[in-house]
């Protein structure tokens, strides 16, 4: 089993910056990657940014590219999310995911989200 707890999120202005974190544990050895997905009231949730665990290498969604930057520690098995120059419809509940490949399925992990909130 891995649990994943995350913390940070809020309400801030427009424009505006806020840092997510997430840290997984218990059976963790065999993450492929973990990332951000989002969803606002409404709509469906969506990719938001994701890191592969062993390389580093980050890939994120068009909507946040130069404003969002993911992170890790490895040795925290912690996943950071900063997010500059916010905007209104970055509003939204954050979900940490964590992946990993089982018989060449992925399988996902889900923390419970945390709410951001960017006023206009």
């Amino acid at each position: 089993q891995v649990q994943l707890v995350e913390s940070g999120g809020g309400l801030v202005q427009a424009g505006g910056s806020l840092s997510l974190s997430c840290a997984a544990s218990g059976r963790t050895f065999s993450t492929y990657n973990m990332g951000w997905y989002r969803q606002a009231p409404g709509k469906e949730r969506e990719f938001v940014a994701a890191v592969t665990w062993s390389s580093g290498s980050t890939s994120y969604a068009d909507s946040v590219k130069g404003r969002f930057t993911i992170s890790r520690d490895n040795a925290k098995n912690t996943v950071y999310l900063q997010m500059n120059s916010l905007k209104p419809e970055d509003t939204a509940i954050y979900y940490c995911n964590r992946q990993e490949v089982l018989l060449g399925k992925p399988i996902n992990n889900w923390g419970r989200g945390t709410q951001v909130t960017v006023s206009s």
